[in-house]
């Protein structure tokens, strides 16, 4: 029987350069020397007879095909592992959770704080991007699940939904509609709009609209929600979100009004997505119905 060349510290190492582009870079985030990140490739490359990666002069390392398929087959050795090693009473473990970006600072946080509370010898990695970079990172295992909209979803991932969510106005004070309990989306849209410009979020704020025959003024475009939020405060136009923050201060000390919408309004709904090429690991099922259960919780108040 053959003896496996590298330990599963070293491969983190090689992984970690997959991820990261460089021995450098894996060296930082691994807080290791790069010399121990090189051996550990160098060892592998040696064992399997080929190379795992393009030595660019300057630009950091890029995988070969053989290389991706490796790393793919690396990534599923450390999750039969860890299923080996789990048991019950001592959850732990590496789990990769990516989120999308205006969901992130709202349930994130929160997430993993109560998991690793519960936990707390799983080690819960954080990964913030847009929808379309989530996606990209399920589909080359970067990340074992993500929490983001189900808009725009590959047929090919696995989705858990967790919450509707209905889309609101956001006014500046002493807007003249300001009293009202609530507004139609045609009169929210009187005035310009500050748009969320982060791709699928524009479009589903843009397809609200249109499927009442509205064709909104916009005066500005951001990716934060933070700065529609300011911009809105200091009256440069009206919002629409569909995130709920439960606090109306802005970063400059501003407020607005949070205003329902009413009428019949696709909801936006947030959603777990996974990868079904893999078997899901325990600590990818415990992680899982724990953020079902916080959704659960949170819509019961």
């Amino acid at each position: 029987m053959n003896s496996i060349p590298l330990s599963f510290r070293q491969i983190d190492y090689v992984m970690a350069v997959a991820e990261y582009g460089s021995t450098s870079a894996a060296a930082r985030h691994l807080n290791v020397s790069q010399p121990s990140i090189s051996l550990a490739i160098t060892k592998l490359e040696t064992s399997l007879g080929q190379p795992l990666f393009l030595r660019n002069a300057g630009q950091g390392l890029e995988l070969t095909a053989f290389g991706a398929r490796k790393i793919d087959d690396l990534r599923a050795l450390k999750r039969q592992a860890g299923q080996l090693f789990e048991t019950p009473d001592r959850m732990e473990g590496v789990l990769n959770f990516g989120v999308f970006s205006t969901l992130g600072p709202r349930y994130a946080p929160s997430l993993i704080r109560l998991f690793q509370d519960r936990y707390p010898h799983t080690d819960i990695r954080l990964h913030e991007g847009d929808l379309e970079t989530q996606f990209a990172w399920l589909e080359s295992g970067r990340i074992d699940m993500a929490l983001i909209y189900d808009f725009g979803i590959p047929s090919d991932l696995a989705i858990t939904p967790l919450a509707d969510v209905r889309p609101y106005g956001l006014l500046p004070p002493g807007h003249r509609y300001a009293d009202r309990p609530n507004l139609s989306l045609s009169e929210l849209l009187e005035d310009p709009l500050i748009l969320v410009s982060l791709p699928h979020s524009r479009g589903y704020f843009l397809s609200l609209a249109q499927m009442q025959g509205i064709s909104p003024r916009i005066a500005f475009e951001t990716g934060s929600i933070e700065m529609l939020r300011s911009m809105v405060a200091n009256g440069l136009g009206v919002g629409l979100l569909a995130t709920d923050i439960p606090y109306g201060k802005t970063y400059d000390g501003g407020t607005f009004i949070h205003m329902p919408l009413r009428g019949e309004l696709v909801p936006h709904r947030i959603a777990l997505a996974q990868t079904q090429r893999h078997p899901e690991t325990t600590l990818q099922s415990a992680f899982k119905a724990h953020v079902r259960a916080y959704f659960t919780t949170q819509s019961a108040r």
